[in-house]
């Protein structure tokens, strides 16, 4: 399925394009919650990233709207669209499923000192094939569920050391993922530390250790970057990189 592929890398680029007007002017929720440093008047966060392993990828793009600032508390609304092609096992037969993700997600901002929460609930929109086809596959067509993402970014030495979490999840199979990572400021530039993940659905779960660097400002934008190992159910293992970026405004 390398033409599944092309259209991940394809995705990568026009997400970047469609958000360059914006990006060029000021500076997730990847699934990420860091709150990165921008003016104080932004209302809008805008992201977009990809997620890479010898057994599949991914790439994605939307927005965060707060109308009363991106760092206060209040109302938001979370919109995503995302991509990806997978390679599963049928009946002792390599399959390789591709889906398109989109969701709207309302939700509200905590903020109380050095903790922030961002909560989201909404609808789910999916679309899933396989090559070959693969009849047993429940997931094949399109579906419409409920979305829930939780984010999660503290301080607990301020300027110094950070903790973020994210949980998601869909009523579409199950399918749920979860992240923690912590990390150390390092050369006023950027965070720094290790990260765990695992994330599945009824029948697959992925399982992830390695090291992210997060909010590195460069080329006029927000970075971040995650490698390490991955492992699966199917006993697959390899490496896995990803990377994100984003903007306010």
């Amino acid at each position: 399925m390398r033409c599944v592929r092309g259209l991940t890398v394809a995705w990568i680029g026009v997400t970047s394009v469609l958000a360059g007007p914006v990006m060029a002017g000021s500076l997730p929720d990847d699934w990420f919650a860091a709150s990165p440093p921008s003016s104080r008047d932004a209302t809008i966060l805008y992201f977009t990233g990809a997620d890479l392993w010898h057994q599949g990828s991914s790439a994605y793009g939307g927005a965060v709207w707060s109308p009363a600032g991106l760092d206060r508390d209040g109302f938001t609304l979370k919109t995503l669209l995302a991509g990806g092609d997978y390679l599963y096992q049928s009946a002792g037969t390599d399959i390789r499923g591709a889906d398109v993700v989109a969701s709207i997600l309302p939700g509200y901002r905590f903020k109380r000192g050095n903790l922030e929460i961002k909560m989201y609930a909404g609808l789910d929109i999916q679309h899933h094939w396989t090559l070959p086809s693969d009849p047993s596959n429940k997931l094949r067509g399109t579906h419409a569920g409920v979305r829930f993402n939780i984010d999660t970014w503290w301080e607990p030495l301020p300027a110094r050391m950070m903790v973020a979490t994210t949980l998601t999840g869909s009523t579409i199979d199950n399918n749920y993922g979860v992240r923690a990572a912590t990390g150390w400021r390092m050369f006023e530039r950027l965070w720094f530390g290790p990260e765990i993940e695992t994330s599945g659905d009824r029948t697959y779960r992925q399982y992830r250790a390695g090291a992210h660097v997060t909010s590195l400002q460069f080329g006029g934008f927000e970075w971040v970057f995650g490698a390490g190992y991955v492992r699966d159910n199917d006993r697959r293992s390899g490496m896995y990189g990803r990377f994100s970026l984003l903007t306010r405004r």
